[in-house]
C-alpha cells in the first residue's frame, strides 16, 4: 500500500513539472492564420449584342421608273428596231408604222390649206374694193357688209385648214416611236405586221436612273418594324454583294390573293451585280435596344441593386459592381449599363466570393 501511494505522488509531481513547459510553448507560437484559398469560378467574357431581332424577306430588283412606250396613232407596224434586253438612249428609234396613210392625210391637209388661202385672197380683194366704192358713194352699205363678212369667214377657214395641216404633220411624225430617255427593254407587246391601236404597249422600258428592291410584306410586319428603317439588301446568290436602302413606296392596298403589301426600297449605289430581276434578301432590325447579354446565374445583389462579380485578369481578383438591367428571364440577363465589352464576369460561385478574393477561372468563353 505504501508503495502505491508513493507511485501516485511521483506521477502528480511529473505532471506539474511538464504543464508549465506546455503552456509556454503554446504562448510563444507565432504562426499566422491560414490564408483564404484561391477559389475556382466559372466565368464568361462580355459581348455586346444588338437589340431586337433581324427580319428578312425575299424580293427582286426592279427599275425605279418603268414606262410603256406606245404609238399615239393607230396603224400597221412595219418595223420594230429593238428587242428584249437591248439598251436604248434618249431619242433612239424604237419602232415605225406604215407612213403612207399619214402622208396622204398631210397632202390632203396641205391642199385644203392652199384652197382656203386662195379664198381668203379673193375675199380680201373684194372687201378692199367695196370699202373704196363705199367711200366714193358708188356702192351700198349692204354689199360692203357682205364683203366684210366673207373676209372673216375666209380667214377662219384658213385658220382651220392650218390647224388640220399641223395635225397631219404631227401624225406623220408619230409614225416613228422614239425613246424619251435611256433604259433597258424588258418586254415587247407587238410584232411587225400587226395593226396596233393608239396607246398599245410596243415595248416596256426600265429606266436607267435608279433601281428598287421590291418585297411583298405581310401586314403583321408593319406593326413591329421601326419607322423609316434602314434596309440591308443582299444578293441571294452571293450575300457578300449588298447595299443599303430606304423604303420609297408602300402600296396602299393589299394584294387580293396573297394579302401582302408591295414595298419598294430605293437602293443607294446598287452594285452592278444587282441586275434587273435578280433575287435579293432584305433585312431590318425590329424592336429592342442593344446591351450586354450574360447568364442569369451571374446576377447577385449589392446595396439592394443588381450586381455582378468582375474579374481583374491582371491580378485574378474579383470586385463587385452594380449594373442596370434592360430585361431578363430565367436564362439570361440583358445589361443596359455597367459593363464593357471583353470584361470577364463570374457566372458560377458568386455567393461564396468577397471583394479582392483571388480566383481561378474555369472558363472564359462568350
Amino acid at each position: 500500500m505504501n508503495h502505491k501511494r508513493a507511485e501516485r505522488a511521483r506521477r502528480r509531481w511529473a505532471l506539474f513539472a511538464v504543464a508549465p513547459s506546455i503552456l509556454l510553448a503554446a504562448c510563444g507560437s507565432g504562426e499566422e492564420p491560414a490564408a483564404d484559398p484561391v477559389r475556382p469560378v466559372r466565368v464568361v467574357t462580355v459581348i455586346k449584342h444588338e437589340g431586337g431581332e433581324t427580319l428578312s424577306l425575299s424580293g427582286q430588283i426592279q427599275a425605279q421608273d418603268e414606262v410603256n412606250l406606245a404609238f399615239r396613232i393607230d396603224g400597221r407596224m412595219i418595223e420594230r428596231l429593238v428587242n428584249v434586253g437591248d439598251q436604248v438612249e434618249a431619242g433612239q428609234a424604237i419602232a415605225r408604222l406604215d407612213p403612207e396613210p399619214a402622208r396622204n392625210a398631210l397632202r390632203t391637209a396641205q391642199a385644203n390649206l392652199s384652197a382656203a388661202m386662195g379664198q381668203q385672197t379673193l375675199a380680201r380683194n373684194d372687201y378692199e374694193r367695196q370699202a373704196t366704192l363705199l367711200g366714193q358713194g358708188w356702192t351700198t352699205r349692204a354689199r360692203y357688209d357682205t364683203a366684210a363678212q366673207a373676209l372673216k369667214a375666209a380667214v377662219a377657214q384658213v385658220d382651220a385648214a392650218q390647224a388640220q395641216f399641223d395635225t397631219a404633220k404631227d401624225h406623220l411624225g408619230y409614225t416613228e416611236l422614239v425613246a424619251d430617255g435611256p433604259g433597258t427593254v424588258t418586254a415587247r407587246g407587238a410584232e411587225p405586221g400587226e395593226v396596233v391601236a393608239a396607246g398599245r404597249m410596243i415595248v416596256h422600258l426600265a429606266r436607267r436612273d435608279g433601281r428598287d428592291a421590291v418585297f411583298d410584306v405581310p401586314a403583321p410586319v408593319f406593326r413591329i418594324a421601326p419607322a423609316n428603317p434602314v434596309v440591308t439588301v443582299a444578293l441571294t446568290s452571293d450575300p457578300a454583294v449588298q447595299t443599303m436602302g430606304r423604303v420609297r413606296e408602300v402600296a396602299p392596298q393589299a394584294d387580293p390573293v396573297t394579302r401582302t403589301f408591295t414595298v419598294r426600297v430605293g437602293l443607294q449605289d446598287p452594285p452592278d451585280a444587282m441586275r434587273l430581276g435578280s433575287t435579293v434578301t432584305g433585312s431590318i432590325r425590329t424592336g429592342g435596344v442593344g446591351g450586354f447579354e450574360i447568364p442569369a446565374t451571374a446576377l447577385t445583389q449589392a446595396n439592394r441593386q443588381p450586381a455582378v462579380w468582375i474579374v481583374d485578369q491582371a491580378t485574378s481578383t474579383v470586385a463587385l459592381r452594380n449594373i442596370d438591367l434592360e430585361r431578363y428571364d430565367l436564362a439570361r440577363v440583358i445589361v443596359a449599363r455597367g459593363l464593357e465589352a471583353d470584361e470577364v464576369v463570374v457566372t458560377a460561385g458568386v455567393q461564396a466570393l468577397r471583394p479582392g478574393q483571388k480566383v481561378r477561372m474555369l472558363g472564359a468563353g462568350p
